[in-house]
């Protein structure tokens, strides 16, 4: 039997997870974890054999706590499980540990199937992520700008694309508006752009976010 522990900080998700999963003769979900704490927590006194996780949480997102796990429990799968496409976070999620990547609208036989073969000990990813990730092996300092954001950067880069506010972005990570202006800053020095206007047409251009 392979069990799971589910970490989604929206509870109707982890329900319809737990509905799909436990259809499963040789699948069931045994813990289930609102943000990357408790999820953290239960891994210190339980054992699981896949961790199912959804990379927007509060707090502590998603890759931060992947890397942490990664470090941590080395041998424990992780399959992310996302409403962002490949695009936008399957590679950094492949690259920071993940064993696979997986979005929220794909059918329930694919979500099954992944699982078993993160469990065996192997990758689950698209042809698609997979040639992003063979190509990233060569990148180099001419590679795409967004490259060189570290995890934090990255997603506030996307979250001023998509029209969030100073306050809005602060607020979601925890962090003072000054702080999120020296993130916003640094993005734009090692982007070499001036502007959230240039910011977004960059991240629009470059398939970064949803339209």
């Amino acid at each position: 039997m392979i069990d799971i522990l589910i970490a989604d900080d929206h509870a109707i998700v982890r329900e319809g997870l737990k509905q799909i999963v436990n259809q499963q003769i040789d699948i069931q979900v045994t813990g289930e974890a609102a943000n990357a704490n408790e999820l953290l927590q239960k891994l210190k006194h339980d054992h699981w054999d896949v961790i199912i996780l959804d990379i927007n949480m509060p707090g502590q997102n998603g890759l931060e706590v992947l890397k942490e796990i990664h470090t941590l429990y080395p041998r424990l799968p992780v399959l992310i499980l996302s409403i962002y496409d490949e695009e936008q976070y399957g590679l950094r999620s492949i690259k920071a540990g993940a064993a696979g990547y997986l979005k929220k609208v794909s059918a329930p036989e694919e979500l099954v199937h992944a699982i078993q073969t993160v469990y065996k000990g192997n990758k689950y990813i698209s042809a698609s992520l997979a040639e992003k990730l063979a190509d990233s092996i060569h990148l180099n300092q001419n590679g795409p700008p967004h490259e060189k954001l570290s995890d934090r950067e990255y997603e506030i880069l996307c979250l001023i694309a998509s029209g969030k506010s100073a306050e809005q972005i602060a607020g979601q990570f925890s962090i003072s508006v000054h702080t999120y202006y020296s993130y916003r800053n640094r993005i734009m020095e090692k982007m070499q752009l001036k502007s959230n206007v240039e910011l977004t047409q960059y991240a629009i251009q470059n398939g970064l976010i949803d339209l």
